[in-house]
């Protein structure tokens, strides 16, 4: 039987998942702050046990948005590891993640659960923000907006044109790496899907701050 890891960084703190089926979770965050690169590799080690490497099937990380500094660190995290272990690396939105994880909580209101609209803060007074669309039919969270980052007033506007019906917004957790069962979460779908992207296509999503995949593993 072959488990799923997924890690979050993208804010202050990590946070860790892993799995064997969609039954079968573990997770733990810690508030790390900036000791989170100090940590990382001893917590994961830590955490993984009792499973071993040769126990994954696959990697998961949140690819942000988030901070610059921690998105980074958890990417090229993944990308190494599913290099050196010859894995598929899911690369999932942290927005995402919080709404999959919002629904996986029971958290939003019923009955049908149409479309979830996620934002949080950005730089100089801007959002990153997405929409997306739940089927209760498949369990599947479909991309309707992708990640974005707009002024507060376009975002605004973007929300009055859906339909107020079936649009739920979101606002982010208190700790991102809360959200770490999401990123999991929405990986596993994906891997159930027959979907095995390729390390290499694991990139980060810094908004105002692109960096090209080139850069990430020297």
């Amino acid at each position: 039987m072959k488990y799923g890891l997924a890690l979050h960084t993208s804010s202050p703190g990590l946070g860790l998942a892993i799995s064997s089926s969609a039954e079968d979770i573990r997770c733990q965050t810690w508030d790390l702050g900036r000791d989170t690169s100090n940590y990382l590799h001893p917590y994961l080690r830590d955490f993984l046990s009792p499973q071993t490497w040769q126990d994954l099937g696959w990697i998961a990380v949140a690819s942000g948005p988030g901070g610059f500094t921690g998105t980074r660190l958890g990417v090229v995290t993944a990308r190494t590891m599913g290099q050196q272990l010859d894995l598929p690396v899911f690369a999932i939105s942290s927005l995402a993640a919080i709404a999959r994880q919002s629904r996986e909580a029971g958290s939003l209101a019923e009955p049908l659960l149409r479309r979830i609209a996620v934002s949080m803060p950005a730089q100089r007074g801007e959002v990153f923000a997405a929409v997306y669309q739940w089927s209760a039919d498949t369990q599947l969270l479909t991309t309707m907006l992708p990640e974005t980052v707009f002024a507060a007033a376009d975002w605004d506007t973007q929300l009055a044109q859906l339909d107020p019906t079936h649009h739920y917004p979101i606002l982010q957790s208190a700790n991102l790496t809360d959200t770490v069962a999401g990123v999991l979460a929405l990986a596993r779908s994906e891997y159930d899907r027959g979907n095995r992207p390729h390390w290499s296509e694991a990139i980060p999503f810094y908004g105002q701050h692109p960096v090209l995949s080139s850069s990430l593993v020297k």
